[in-house]
């Protein structure tokens, strides 16, 4: 008898549709995306703009909308999900476990109060503690709140999928016990980066009259505080004294107050903004990079998906503290750097040592070594491990 897995998330993304997919090769699973059709092409106040990935989103795996009656919805607060029918649905389809991908939405909270002792409950969040550092009494009591209510979330839990170091340490923090902890690694198609793509890179140094020689930082995500990317220009602007240029690439609601202080800061022609790219494109901008910073201060840095797309790409990384993956994919010295969040005295120092391009083609070697062994076939084996066992 095949088993049914249901799999509650909030809408189609690029990362987890890959994953998805796999899985449905493996066992049988049905995706329910709880914010409705609507959240397709849905407008991200991170970028300042509608995004519609150009990668396939719904191949290859069972999939159903449901109903959002939200009066405002959307994933970013917790009333921005509310599915009259879930618990229908979900009944309907039968399945012998439901994975809940993040409870802060009313109907993933529905969905975990009622089918807590019914059917198994598998949770995969990438919730840390690194911004768990209130001080004062407030501060304190906040944390105490926080913890108890959380621990009465993971209560209904019966396994959670835990995502790296961090993450795991979060749910230990929760009360889950070791038995009831499984990793299941932040993963992104590897594959898709590892192609060659030495002829578009080639256009792209020639687009921005730079040489093969030049070595390049690149950003790229969200202009936003959380990333910090303003740190990371005025670092650049402060350590370099030799032909190094920082690109950036993305939006977002800092992106005037960057152009205007790398008009100002007197090395403008090293710093160049390149806009959004879509999905399809970045692995050709990771491929014409030697080094991918990503300097979040957070709160929220969860993890850093990006960081996997760069290693897998053969780059050197240099991520903050309060970047989720650190811990689990940067070695200080080997592929990278890992420096003090908002420190802009140790980023300054570290930008400096960057070595010669010999040099950073060894360090970006060492980041494909290393995010081998966090590729999805890993992450869907296990799971999957589990979900046959059920």
């Amino acid at each position: 008898m095949v088993k049914r897995v249901a799999i509650v998330t909030s809408h189609p993304i690029q990362y987890y549709a890959p994953l998805f997919k796999l899985l449905a090769q493996g066992i049988e699973l049905k995706v329910f995306y709880t914010w409705g059709k609507d959240s397709v092409e849905k407008y991200d106040p991170g970028f300042g703009k509608k995004v519609q990935w150009d990668v396939p989103l719904l191949e290859g795996y069972d999939y159903q909308y449901l109903e959002n009656t939200s009066t405002v919805p959307g994933s970013h607060h917790f009333k921005g999900i509310r599915n009259p029918t879930i618990i229908k649905e979900l009944l309907d389809y039968n399945p012998a476990a439901i994975l809940v991908i993040g409870w802060g939405y009313r109907s993933h909270l529905k969905v975990l109060r009622y089918f807590k002792g019914k059917i198994p409950l598998y949770f995969r969040g990438d919730s840390t503690l690194l911004d768990n550092y209130a001080s004062g009494f407030a501060g304190k009591a906040k944390n105490f709140l926080r913890r108890i209510f959380l621990i009465w979330v993971y209560s209904h839990v019966d396994k959670a999928f835990y995502v790296g170091k961090e993450s795991k340490a979060y749910f230990k923090w929760a009360l889950l016990k070791e038995s009831q902890l499984v990793f299941s690694p932040h993963s992104i198609d590897n594959t898709r980066y590892a192609i060659d793509f030495s002829d578009k890179v080639d256009e792209l140094i020639k687009s921005l009259s730079l040489s093969n020689l030049d070595r390049i930082i690149l950003f790229a995500g969200k202009f936003e505080s959380k990333k910090n990317p303003l740190l990371l220009l005025n670092a650049f602007v402060d350590a370099v004294t030799e032909k190094i240029h920082l690109v950036f690439v993305g939006n977002g609601e800092e992106e005037q107050r960057l152009k205007e202080t790398a008009r100002n800061s007197g090395k403008s022609e090293f710093i160049h903004f390149v806009g959004f790219q879509n999905q399809s494109m970045m692995p050709i901008w990771y491929q014409f990079a030697d080094v991918f910073c990503l300097p979040s201060k957070g709160p929220g840095e969860t993890w850093g998906l990006a960081v996997n797309e760069a290693m897998a790409s053969g780059k050197v990384i240099i991520v903050s503290n309060k970047v989720g993956c650190g811990k689990d994919l940067v070695i200080d010295n080997v592929n990278g750097w890992i420096f003090e969040s908002n420190n802009h005295k140790n980023l300054v120092e570290i930008i400096k040592k960057i070595p010669d391009k010999d040099a950073l083609l060894e360090m970006g070697n060492e980041s494909r070594k290393i995010i081998k062994d966090w590729g999805l076939d890993h992450t869907a084996n296990c799971m999957l491990k589990e979900w046959r066992n059920i």
